[in-house]
């Protein structure tokens, strides 16, 4: 008797990590996002703008990537950089904003094509880089627990359930911290959301608007960050499991596909490391040649957050800051311990790391430069001046 084995094209396995994988960088980092966005001086209805083009742009690139390249690319936004962008964009219009991320994307595709981006990232030191970008999440890491102070039950049951999942669920800790503190928000009766004011809205164009002190100040900080922090462990997560990615080709579509997607608020687009590693363990399936499924269902998922997004910026909107506050500092508490750890373990390096990481951390503004730029000027003299003077 003939006995045949259908093979699906994809498993339920799959659609699980892929469906995961979504979840976990929205309820991870779309705080950060909204941060920015408010930064930047955007209404309600243009946050919600911005996070319907992300996931978009974010759906697109996974799905088109994945199925060109046969690997599981998961695209994300750069978390790092937003986290960049909240603390530098006060005082910043819109417009400029748009331009910031203009220029930054331009470079990016830049690096992409004259395969610079290797280059590039063996230039500057990695303790230099990890230094940066722990100067710039300091901010999140220290208003964590201020909201204390102010709702002691809201911030107390998030920061308590974020620690019990740490230890027996670390990757759904930021899941499941989100969901208590909406659970207790809404106990307090502290959302103030009309169901009236839910309608699905299309991201507004913002014509880009161009000043040079903006450029230098937040846009190379912004591409550096997004770069050292956000492409090079994507990368390296693909590396890691196996495959071999052809580094150029991605770096240059994320960069065009985040480019069209700029003046509707798509700020970014990236190769993921995080949530891209749930969609490459051996959970998803046993064939590491089948794997990119998951990360192309991810990509269906995004573009279904992607039309989404204004009520998620709605949501948000309607959520008491704190709750914004708390949830954002959770979320980056990992990649803070692991930017300082990297930023301080070369003794050799140590004191540079230490320079880069309080000129960005002190908020300094010279000659309307932000200090994320003078941390990383700072940096870099400190790196060539004791390298050369060292035996």
């Amino acid at each position: 008797m003939l006995s045949t084995t259908i093979r699906t094209p994809f498993s339920f396995p799959m659609l699980v990590s892929g469906l995961v994988a979504v979840l976990v960088g929205y309820s991870s980092s779309a705080a950060i996002v909204y941060q920015a966005a408010q930064a930047a001086g955007a209404t309600t209805l243009q946050i919600g703008g911005w996070l319907s083009a992300l996931g978009v742009a974010m759906g697109i690139s996974s799905l088109f990537l994945s199925l060109r390249y046969r690997i599981p690319v998961l695209t994300a936004w750069s978390t790092p950089g937003a986290a960049l962008l909240a603390t530098s964009l006060h005082g910043t219009t819109l417009n400029e904003a748009i331009g910031v991320f203009v220029f930054a994307n331009v470079l990016i595709i830049i690096c992409g094509i004259t395969g610079l981006f290797a280059r590039m990232m063996a230039w500057i030191p990695q303790s230099l880089a990890a230094a940066l970008l722990a100067g710039i999440l300091l901010r999140f890491g220290l208003q964590t627990f201020t909201g204390l102070q102010q709702n002691i039950a809201l911030c107390g049951a998030m920061c308590l359930t974020w620690l019990v999942c740490r230890r027996w669920m670390p990757g759904y800790a930021i899941l499941m911290t989100l969901l208590a503190g909406i659970v207790v928000t809404f106990g307090q009766g502290n959302v103030h959301l009309s169901l009236q004011e839910v309608h699905f809205t299309l991201p507004q164009f913002i014509m880009p608007s161009f000043n040079l002190a903006t450029l230098v100040g937040i846009g190379l900080p912004y591409f550096l960050v997004t770069m050292a922090s956000q492409n090079a462990p994507g990368i390296a997560t693909l590396q890691a499991y196996g495959y071999k990615p052809p580094v150029s080709s991605l770096i240059s579509w994320t960069g065009l596909i985040a480019l069209l997607f700029t003046p509707f608020g798509g700020y970014s687009v990236g190769i993921a490391a995080i949530t891209a590693a749930i969609c490459m363990s051996e959970d998803v399936d046993a064939d590491p040649r089948r794997r990119w499924m998951a990360a192309a269902l991810a990509g269906l998922f995004y573009l279904l957050a992607g039309l989404s997004g204004a009520l998620i910026g709605l949501l948000f909107s309607a959520l008491p800051p704190v709750f914004i506050q708390t949830l954002a500092g959770l979320a980056l508490i990992a990649t803070l311990g692991n930017s300082l750890q990297r930023a301080v373990e070369d003794v050799g390096s140590r004191d540079v790391a230490l320079i880069t990481f309080l000129i960005t951390a002190s908020g300094l503004t010279l000659f309307g430069i932000g200090s994320a730029f003078w941390g990383l000027v700072g940096g870099m003299i400190a790196h060539l001046f004791l390298t050369r003077v060292r035996p």
